[in-house]
């Protein structure tokens, strides 16, 4: 498939929106506003990149989009604000109070709730206010390395907890835990991945055999999720784990939750306040912009990470036919193939959609482009999924297509 660039670069009133795409859910309208532009004279700033992947919440292109009330949030909490001020009574108040409420109301199980600046700080501050100098059991298949050798054993460790592996690289069953808790337990830790229903072992104990051992457990969730999303019946949520009987919930805010790298800890009143009475709290605590986006996410809800999941495939196919149609206009060759992304990395729920597959050597000037377009290689093709970019976003797709196949 090659690229014509006999044409002049179209412009973006080509495309024409499917009409299901009309119909959004309320505070969708405003989800991916444009990319502010940076100061003049800014050498090297920050580039808004179009995630076209097979990947919807893609790490190495800043997980999650923010909504668009998650960004108005931002930009008033860029100046001064209330962060750690009761304007009410003009005395200090408690930082993130606001945010900590809403992840209350929205997950009523947990008696308590607190938010650090990233999923493994939670996880931190969990194993070393529950198993300081105790022992930690752990299934050894969830002792992985991920990115840049970032191990989690060590990170474990560095708690001062000793680790307790259980059961093979296979996995572990009830038993195997059951075996290794004593009165030198601190807690069990188990990380509740996102995968589908059918890739779950059936032998893994889930948290409510776990919470029978009569020890803490902490439930570190992949997802993100507050809530059960019909969506995705296979992904974890904090409200389920909670009402088996976790103690702790640790979780990222910048995954399906859809907000800012945030972590989160949610469960046990008197855990939680030890938590937050932790002298590493302090050097684990979320800025004001975290924690004004985290709030804004969760009181209002209209992420595009959401919006991407529950998008109907059929939805997703007319908005792949407007490209299509768009960029054939333009004189770019490209055609509507099937696809599936990956929810997140790694053995996560994945869901159908369609890719537009146009000539693999436009990889790099979408790259460089601005907006910058990232795909993915297969087949001789370069496949950009529908479903990874948010509605929003169609016509700057088209014209940095249109602009990359335009080069020399």
């Amino acid at each position: 498939m090659r690229a014509r660039t006999s044409r002049p670069v179209a412009a973006p009133a080509l495309l024409d929106p499917p009409r299901t795409a009309a119909v959004r859910p309320p505070g969708d309208r405003d989800q991916d506003p444009p990319p502010i532009a940076p100061p003049v004279g800014d050498p090297d700033p920050p580039r808004h990149v179009i995630n076209a992947t097979s990947v919807l919440v893609h790490p190495g292109l800043g997980r999650a989009v923010l909504s668009g009330s998650a960004r108005h949030a931002v930009a008033v909490a860029s100046g001064c604000t209330d962060l750690e001020y009761d304007l009410h009574n003009g005395q200090r108040g408690r930082r993130g109070r606001e945010t900590v409420a809403a992840l209350l109301a929205a997950v009523p199980t947990a008696a308590a709730a607190y938010v650090v600046n990233s999923n493994p700080a939670a996880l931190v501050l969990a194993a070393t206010v529950l198993a300081p100098g105790r022992e930690l059991v752990i299934s050894r298949r969830e002792l992985y390395e991920i990115r840049d050798g970032f191990r989690l054993p060590e990170l474990l460790t560095s708690t001062g907890a000793r680790l307790c592996p259980v059961g093979t690289a296979d996995g572990a069953v009830l038993e195997d835990y059951r075996q290794a808790v004593w009165s030198g337990t601190g807690c069990v830790l188990t990380l509740v991945p996102g995968r589908s229903a059918a890739d779950a072992s059936p032998d893994r104990p889930d948290v409510a055999a776990l919470a029978g051992l009569h020890v803490p457990v902490i439930a570190d969730i992949s997802s993100g999720l507050l809530r059960p999303e019909p969506a995705l019946p296979g992904e974890p949520d904090a409200e389920t784990a909670l009402r088996q009987g976790a103690t702790l919930v640790t979780a990222g805010g910048d995954k399906l939750l859809g907000g800012p790298q945030t972590g989160l800890l949610l469960g046990d009143r008197a855990v939680i306040e030890q938590v937050r009475r932790h002298p590493l709290a302090r050097a684990m605590q979320a800025d004001k912009l975290a924690l004004a986006a985290l709030r804004a996410t969760v009181v209002h809800g209209g992420t595009p990470t959401l919006a991407a999941v529950r998008a109907v495939p059929d939805d997703l196919r007319a908005r792949g036919e407007s490209l299509v149609g768009a960029l054939r206009a333009g004189g770019v060759a490209a055609e509507l193939v099937e696809s599936h992304v990956t929810v997140l990395s790694g053995a996560s729920t994945r869901l159908h959609s369609f890719a537009v597959a146009i000539d693999q050597r436009l990889a790099g000037p979408l790259r460089a482009g601005d907006p910058a377009v990232v795909g993915e290689l297969r087949d001789g093709h370069l496949l950009l999924d529908v479903r990874s970019v948010p509605a929003g976003n169609d016509t700057d797709l088209v014209v940095a297509v249109l602009a990359a196949a335009s080069r020399p």
